[in-house]
Formats: structure tokens, C-alpha cells, sequence
């Protein structure tokens, strides 16, 4: 099935095939196992009310009324290649508290159902060597990340209870800060990390919990990565240099992450990879605040069948652009550019975002991208560093510095306050 889709993905845009860089990238993909960063099914099921949806099979009709059709499942998965995929336990960042606590166990659980479901396709993997052994034996190893540091309530044993549960990362924040950590889509409070979140990244060190500096600001990004002892990551950025959006990561800090033989995984999402999208975006935003902004105003206030129409009648007027595979390509040949082969990865955000760029629509289209990038010049080397080679040094990597740490460090017992939960 692989192979039949990754040959037919190796069509350019003169729709012209190459058998043969379609049948490097089958051997890249046979030999490295490719591992996404950031894939939001979780949640998606969640949302749907449909936790035991049946990802065996792939349709468009695999989604509740009303709702797109998801991005991800088991045959599109086996098509496109998937080795290793990251589930985000996202929630939202509005939910703080105990209720965020709760709400990501129920989210890691669905993750670990779902490997329970289908063990001929998953099997829950905690280290680069359990992803190799998966992947060998002819499975997509699943692994957990926490997408946002609210989600442990400013707790050390609460994230080391999601480390024993299966987190392999955490996401300092999402789209709004945390009590010890700015994001960059929130105007900035602590100016980077607090004491408490540079005491955070050391527990994260200690445990073995990969740093993600996806959704933090540059300040956030520069100091996390001055305070980690072992490699970050970043689970689903691109790169701010070709569209200035605060999601983007400066080519200042990515110097600074192949310092730190860090990665960058580079998101799918259209509005992060075309600056024309990002603008209509922008655009769109303004015009619906315009119709309906309660409880201030706007056209419509307390009409919102009018602001609806009013907001499809100027979408009609004004189509969103078109991202494109090549665009994506694009950032991750700058990052490669700017940090090195070493330092770029893939995280598509799958059923996570909305609208991704033309010819990488879901699960199965990862091939099309690795042929683009073939057809640029990037080696068999290159690609099997892309996929997945650099994502398991930086977690080998992590791992060794783990071992190290606990060698020497207790848990750490330090609060948001400053002071120990419990006497030493």
C-alpha cells in the first residue's frame, strides 16, 4: 500500500511521475521510521464525541455531521508512511486547575485506548529504542505530548505522574501564558520564564521530558533553551524569517537550537506557512468582529444569522490563498539552512489546524513532500535525518542527560511560590 501511494505522489506539477525518487523515498521510509511531532487526533475524537471511531477505516464519511473529515487513520497512516507519531494531549488554556489535570489524563487515555484497540498498528513507545523495535516489527509506535504547561497546575509531581503515564514532552504553553512562562500569542508578563519555570525545564531534564518551545515567545524560546541541559525541541513550528508570525522561530534561535543539537518539526498549517494566508486570516478576523462583537458592538450585534451571511457574502468576495507542498518544503529547507540537517523535523499538526496547503491534506501525503524535497537534491541521507534520524538522537540524547541527572538529583519539591512542598 506504501509504496503504491508514495508512487503515486511522485508526480511535480507537470504531472510527470518519477518512479525514482518515489522509489528512494520508499526505501528512506522503509528503513527510518518517519515520526510526526504533533498530530491533535486526540482531542478531535474527544470533540466528536467518538473516541471509539474506527480508524481502520478510511473515508470521507469518518466524521460526525456538521464536522471536516478528519486528516488521520489507519490506512492513510500505513500509506504515508508513519513510523513514530507524537499525540497531542491538547486542551484548551482556558482550562487551568485540578480540571486541567483531569482533563489531560482523560486525554492521555485516549491515546493509550486507542494503542489498546489496534495493537497490530500501535504500540505505546517511551524511548528511541522502543520507536526502532516498533518500527521494525512493522507498527507505528505512539507516543504522548502535553501541549501546554497549564496542564500540570504548576505541579513537579504532577508532571512527573504524565512522564510515568507515557508524556514524552510538554509544551511550555499554548496560546496563552502560563503562571511561569510567556507565549507568543499574548502580550508578555514574565518577559521569558520565571525562576519556577527555569526550575520546571530542570525537572523536565531530570525526568527525561523533552523541552517544546512550539507556542512560547522568543524570550521564552532564548532563555529555555540557555536553561536545558539536554537538546528542545520544537513539536510544530516554521520558520519566522519567511512569514513573520509570532508562531515562527527567529533565525536567531535556531542557531541558537543547533547549539543546543536541538530540532525544529515543521507544522503543516497554511496560515503559519503562506504570509498571504496569515494576512486573509488577519483580514477575516476583522471583518467578523466587524459584523459581530459582542457585548461591544458590530454591525449585526445579536444577529447573528445576518453576521454569518454577511461574513460568507465577504469570503465569496475575498477566497483564501492557496498554501502549497512547496512552501512547506520551503521553511524546512531554510531551517535546514539556518540550524543545520540535524536540527529540522516534521510536525505536520494534523487535525489540529483547519486548512493545510495544497497536496498535504492528511496522513498519506507525507510522501509528496519527501519526493519535493528529492527532487531539490536532498540525499537519502538527508531525508532519513528529516524523518525521523534527528528526532530519536535528540530524545537518545535526553535520555542520556536523564541518566546523568538522576545520578545526582532528587525530584524536585519546588513550588510556584518559591517555597518546598514538603520538607527535606
Amino acid at each position: 500500500m506504501a509504496c503504491s501511494s508514495i508512487a503515486n505522489a511522485a508526480a511535480p506539477a507537470s504531472g510527470k511521475r518519477d518512479p525514482a525518487l518515489a522509489a528512494r523515498v520508499a526505501k528512506v521510509l522503509a528503513d527510518t521510521p518517519l515520526i510526526d511531532g504533533h498530530n491533535d487526533l486526540p482531542w478531535e475524537l474527544r470533540a466528536r464525541g467518538a473516541v471509539d471511531l474506527r480508524l481502520d477505516q478510511s473515508k470521507p464519511g469518518n466524521t460526525a455531521e456538521g464536522l471536516t473529515p478528519l486528516m488521520t487513520d489507519i490506512p492513510r497512516m500505513r500509506a504515508g508512511g508513519v513510523g513514530g507519531q507524537f499525540w497531542s494531549v491538547w486542551i484548551p488554556a482556558t482550562t487551568t486547575g485540578p480540571a486541567a489535570v483531569q482533563m489531560t489524563l482523560e486525554e492521555i487515555d485516549i491515546v493509550r485506548r486507542l494503542a489498546a484497540r489496534y495493537p497490530d498498528t500501535f504500540e505505546m513507545a517511551h524511548t528511541a529504542d522502543d520507536i526502532e523495535r516498533i518500527h521494525r516489527e512493522g507498527r507505528i509506535a505512539s507516543l504522548i505530548g502535553i501541549e501546554g504547561g497549564h496542564q500540570i497546575n504548576n505541579s513537579m509531581a504532577v508532571l512527573r505522574e504524565m512522564y510515568a503515564l507515557g508524556a514524552r514532552y510538554m509544551t511550555l504553553t499554548h496560546t496563552l501564558h502560563t503562571d511561569w512562562a510567556d507565549s507568543a500569542t499574548a502580550d508578555p508578563v514574565h518577559n521569558g520564564l520565571t525562576p519556577f519555570g527555569k526550575a520546571v525545564i530542570g525537572e523536565m531534564n531530570r525526568l527525561g521530558m523533552l523541552v517544546d518551545l512550539s507556542h512560547v515567545s522568543p524570550d521564552t524560546m532564548r532563555q529555555a533553551i540557555a536553561s536545558s541541559a539536554a537538546p528542545v525541541m520544537f513539536s510544530h513550528s516554521n520558520a519566522r524569517a519567511l512569514i513573520d508570525h509570532p508562531r515562527g522561530v527567529p533565525d536567531d534561535v535556531l542557531q541558537l537550537v543547533a547549539n543546543n543539537r536541538g530540532i525544529v518539526m515543521v507544522n503543516f498549517y497554511s496560515s503559519y506557512v503562506s504570509a498571504a494566508n496569515a494576512r486573509w486570516d488577519a483580514d477575516r478576523a476583522a471583518e467578523k468582529a466587524r459584523f459581530n462583537a459582542p457585548p461591544y458592538g458590530g454591525l449585526y450585534i445579536g444577529q447573528p444569522e445576518r453576521a454569518s451571511a454577511a461574513l460568507a457574502a465577504w469570503e465569496k468576495r475575498h477566497p483564501a490563498p492557496v498554501a502549497t507542498l512547496g512552501m512547506v518544503a520551503d521553511h524546512i529547507e531554510h531551517i535546514r539552512k539556518a540550524a543545520g540537517i540535524r536540527s529540522v523535523g516534521i510536525g505536520s499538526d494534523f487535525d489540529g489546524v483547519s486548512v493545510t496547503p495544497q497536496g498535504l491534506d492528511a496522513v498519506d501525503k507525507y510522501p509528496a513532500l519527501l519526493i519535493e524535497l528529492a527532487r531539490r537534491g536532498w540525499s537519502d541521507a538527508d531525508l532519513a535525518a528529516l524523518v525521523g534520524g534527528n528526532m530519536l538522537r535528540v530524545m537518545r540524547e535526553a535520555e542520556a542527560v536523564a541518566k546523568r541527572l538522576q545520578a545526582t538529583e532528587q525530584p524536585s519539591t519546588r513550588t510556584i511560590d518559591g517555597k518546598p512542598l514538603v520538607a527535606d
